[in-house]
Formats: C-alpha cells, structure tokens, sequence
C-alpha cells in the first residue's frame, strides 16, 4: 500500500464512520453517535506518522534531513551539535517555535535556528526546558502525515536525553539508524543497537549508509556484504540502503534516496497505517453492534403503550443506578493497588539511595582525584540507570496486572449489565466488547512491546531524564576540586537530591496511567445503559410531542434499520479488504 492508497483508504474510512456517526443519531443514541465522532473520526483525522531519525554525530544527520525533505531545511550542524530534539512538520510556509516542557509554546524565526550550533555564544537558551523545536515546512514526505523526529548524536543520549532511547523510539512508526560508510558500524553504534532499543523496537529499524560516494564499485559491494553480515548478528533481516545525501540535494539520479523514500512510504502506510484503519474501522463495527440493540429497543418501544414505556425506563434507570455500586468498588480498587504500587517504589528507591550512600565511601577511599574525575560520574550514573531499568520494570508490570485485573473484572460486570439489559427490554442479551483499553493508551507502541513495556520504558526515560542534571552537577563541576572528605560527603547529598526529584515523578506516572484505566472503566461502565436510555428517552419525547404515528413510526425505524445495515456491511467489507483475509496475529481481529 503507498502513501497515496493509504489516504484514499482513510478518506473512505472516515466516510463510512460519518454514515454511523449519522445512523447513531437517527437510531436516539447520542452518547454513541459523539463517541464515533471524538474517540474515532478525530483520533483518525488528527494520526501522523512519526519517522524518528538517530545516528551519531558527523555522520552528516543534518545534511541527510535535508536531502529526505527534498530541500536545505536545516542549516550544517544544527541537529549534530544540540541535545534538542527536533519535530519537523508540513506547512505551507516556513516556521518555527519552541515547546517546553511545561507545555508552553514560543514561536521563533526560522533563521534564529543557526543560533542553536555548538559554540554560538548567542543562544542563550534553557535547553533542559526544552522539550522539542517544531520546525513546519512545505515538503512532499511531511505533506503524507509524516513527522519527522530529528534526534540528537546517539552518542551523547546521556541521562538528560534518555527519553529518546526509551519514549521516542518505542513510540515510532519507523526509526532510521544513520550510518557512515567512512566508519561503518562503530563499536558506540553496537552497544547501542544491543543495550538501547527495546526488544520489537529494532523491528521497524531502516539502516541508512550515509555518504556513500565516497566507495568505488568493488568498495561498495564489500562494504554492503560486511554491513549486511555483522548487522544480521545484531538485527533479524535488517533493512539496508546506502545513499549519498549530498548527491540527493544536487538531484543526481544515483543518490540511492528515491529507493529509500519509496520504501519508507510503503512501510509506513502499509505497515502501520494499517494499523490505524483496522482499530478505526474495528472500534466502528463495536458501535454498530452497540446501534443494532438500540435499535431493537427503539422497534419494541413503538410497540409500548406509554405506561409500559415509562415503567422500562424507570428500570433501566435502577439498573444503571445499581450499576454505579460496582464502578465505585472497580475505582476503587484502581486507587488502593495504586496506592500500594507508589509506596513499595518509595521504599524501594530509599533503599537504593541508602545502599549505595554506604558504597560510596569505599569506592571513593580506593581512587585517585583524577579517576575520580574521570570514573565517578559514570559510576552514578550507570548505577542509577541499572536500579530505575529494574525498578520501572517492576512498576510497569504492577500496572499491565492491574489493568488486567480490572479489565476482567469489568467485561463480568458488563456481562452481568447485559443479561439485566436484556431481560429488562426483552431483547437478547447485547454484545459485550469492553476490552479496548489497550487501543485507549497508545495502538502501535502496544502492538510491539505491550502496556506494561511501555510504561517502563516512559517512566524509566522520564526518570533518567530527572536525574541526570542533578547527578552530574557534583561530579563534572566540583569534583576534581574537592578533598575525599567532601566527596564522601557531596556524592551521596547528589543522590538524595535525586531522590526528591524522583519521587514525585515516579508518583506523577504512575498516577497518569491510573487516571487513564479509571477513565475508561468510567466510560465502558456507562456507556450499555447511556444508549439504551438515550433511545427510550428519544422514543417517549417523540410520543409526548405527538410526532409519530404507527406508519410514520414504522417508516423510520425500517429506515434506520437499512441505514445501519448498510453501514456495517460497509465497515465489515472494508475490514475484510484491508487485510486481504491475512490479519497479523499482533493485530487483535475485534469485531
């Protein structure tokens, strides 16, 4: 599938999903008819493709933007030489504007990106508030609904820049591993690629050789072999292509980046975008089995007399009532394991401080000031970096388990909702399809490495991102200055002040993503009984205003029924055609 059949496919998507956001309204149920609209048509409106770029430094990153984006975007040593991440997106003009951290937006002059080189003594900028630079310019791969996630050098993601290692790339769609072909797979480049990236995230790696003008014809064929051999010891059947960036700006046929631009469209949009229709058109035939109930309530409420109408909708309002009991204690129980979740981290990360605050004084007492100098910041760090890489993985566990637990125990309550729906109305027992929690909290990163994965490798760049400037402030300032008494003293004070900034954050994380489960148990919880009333409620004001007769009635409600019909059919064909009856098996078949 290219770009272009991708969009063709999701206009098409986005229709039928507006002929059922349509029927929802016809058929009474509101509730579902915006559901369509908020949690299905606008998340598909607003999906891109997010193409994240690493590769070291001096291996011409910034010259290799620019050739991908058909034009000079960014000047020379802008991306190589920052620690910014850089989010490059389509407008139809250039600009550009800084985002902070604390969410707050500042546009700045295109120009004024040259002021971010190494050495330029006219930036003066916070970079550690800096979350990214949205850079927007007219290109043809942006225009496609890609963004382009332009990194720093891989061999400066310290702590400071974990978050790339473990929230970037584990979120992408495709990560292009930037190589040079002067110094083929560098010793740095290995580790890496071995310690780095998160299990299925090496999957969606395109390794890209860059300057590769520089080889003759014998010289290429023995370096592609050579590549091609240590790489596979590294990567399953990684994907390689060698280009010139330099050629590629000066339009020559032979750059070699037409080949990688079409085999970045076809990857992205019909490997991941895929994805995103199946869950839209998925989440959209989960309404229409919603709609078909409501639309049998709405058949056997023309066939009420207004008292039997009235005496149905007073029962559904008791079962909705009882079934709020039940959500509390599901909430419930979401913020008592939460609760105990954040209180053995505490724990945990106390101890950890305390152990290695009783280690330090050994390791200071053997070394001298100049490996102090050189060793002890890296001793920190590493040995922090290895407590959080346990740690958040045992946070993120508790939490896949929690999810899992309370998802089980919703789809019993829903089952349960179901059979007194049922009985209630007289109709068989709806569909239940409550676990979509997985979609809710991120589709593509879930299909790779899982929720609990996912929020270790969020949590653990967040933590790392916390810590290092306050790791490093002793060692690379003061160190080589201070006696072993102080340093005994200061190593463990840059600890604990860690500590302090840790904790609260590991207490934000944990609370977001319990937010994220209690917001949807709230919304599945409400959301069988919401449609039903929706519909009884639509049936008894048309009655009260005297807007229906039997044939009118009747008429309408034969209408709705083929409407609906012909919605679902179309959203089941589509389903169908999309994957050609070859569904992966990461790809849950939700119908």
């Amino acid at each position: 599938m290219s770009f272009e059949r991708f969009h063709e496919q999701r206009a098409a998507v986005i229709t039928a999903l507006g002929e059922l956001r349509h029927a929802g309204q016809e058929i009474g149920t509101v509730s579902l008819a915006q559901r369509v609209e908020d949690d299905v048509i606008k998340r598909l409106e607003g999906d891109r493709f997010h193409l994240v770029v690493v590769g070291e430094f001096n291996h011409g990153k910034s010259t290799f933007v620019n050739a991908l984006l058909g034009r000079t975007v960014l000047p020379a040593g802008v991306t190589p030489t920052t620690a910014v991440i850089h989010h490059l997106v389509h407008a139809e003009d250039p600009e550009a504007r800084i985002v902070y951290n604390d969410q707050r937006v500042e546009p700045i002059a295109v120009e004024a990106l040259r002021t971010w080189a190494v050495g330029d003594e006219t930036a003066h900028l916070d970079l550690a508030a800096i979350k990214y630079i949205e850079i927007g310019y007219p290109s043809k791969l942006l225009e496609e609904r890609v963004v382009l996630v332009d990194t720093p050098g891989v061999n400066d993601l310290s702590l400071q820049r974990a978050d790339i290692t473990y929230s970037y790339i584990p979120r992408s769609d495709a990560v292009i591993f930037l190589l040079d072909a002067g110094q083929l797979l560098k010793e740095s480049e290995r580790v890496f690629l071995l310690e780095k990236l998160i299990g299925k995230s090496r999957d969606k790696i395109v390794f890209v050789i860059n300057k590769s003008d520089i080889w003759s014809a014998d010289e290429r064929e023995e370096a592609l072999a050579y590549v091609r051999r240590e790489l596979g010891k590294l990567v399953k059947d990684p994907v390689l292509f060698p280009i010139s960036a330099q050629y590629a700006l000066a339009e020559r046929p032979d750059s070699g980046m037409p080949e990688l631009t079409a085999y970045l469209g076809e990857f992205l949009a019909n490997e991941r975008g895929r994805i995103m229709l199946d869950h839209a058109l998925a989440e959209g035939l989960a309404v229409a089995g919603l709609l078909d109930q409501g639309l049998e309530a709405k058949r056997l409420s023309l066939q009420m007399s207004a008292e039997e109408l009235e005496r149905k909708i007073a029962i559904l309002k008791r079962e909705a009532d009882g079934q709020l009991q039940g959500l509390d204690q599901r909430r419930a129980t979401i913020r008592e394991e939460v609760s105990a979740i954040k209180a053995w981290a505490h724990r945990d990360l106390d101890r950890f401080v305390d152990d290695v605050s009783r280690q330090l004084p050994a390791i200071i007492d053997k070394a001298d000031a100049d490996e102090l100098r050189k060793h002890l910041a890296a001793f920190l760090e590493s040995t922090f970096r290895e407590w959080a890489q346990s740690e958040t993985q045992e946070i993120g566990k508790a939490l896949e388990q929690l999810a899992e637990r309370i998802i089980a125990l919703v789809k019993e309550d829903a089952r349960e909702a179901a059979d007194k729906l049922g009985k209630a109305l007289s109709l068989k027992p709806p569909a239940v399809d409550v676990d979509t929690f997985a979609y809710d909290v991120g589709i593509f990163a879930l299909f790779t490495i899982g929720i609990g994965t996912m929020f270790s490798s969020l949590l653990l760049g967040g933590l790392l991102t916390l810590a290092a400037p306050l790791l490093a402030l002793y060692v690379r300032d003061r160190v080589e200055l201070e006696t072993r008494k102080r340093a005994k003293e200061s190593a463990p004070q840059a600890l604990r002040d860690a500590a302090a900034q840790i904790g609260p954050k590991l207490d934000e994380m944990i609370d977001a993503f319990a937010t994220e489960l209690d917001a949807w148990v709230v919304k599945t919880s409400h959301e069988m009984y919401r449609g039903m009333l929706e519909v009884l409620t639509s049936a008894r004001a048309e009655r009260e205003h005297r807007q229906i007769n039997d044939a009118r009635s009747l008429s309408s409600f034969e209408n709705d029924a083929r409407l609906l019909g012909d919605v679902r059919s179309k959203l089941e064909t589509m389903r169908a055609e999309l994957w050609g009856g070859q569904r992966p098996e990461s790809v849950p078949a939700r119908s």
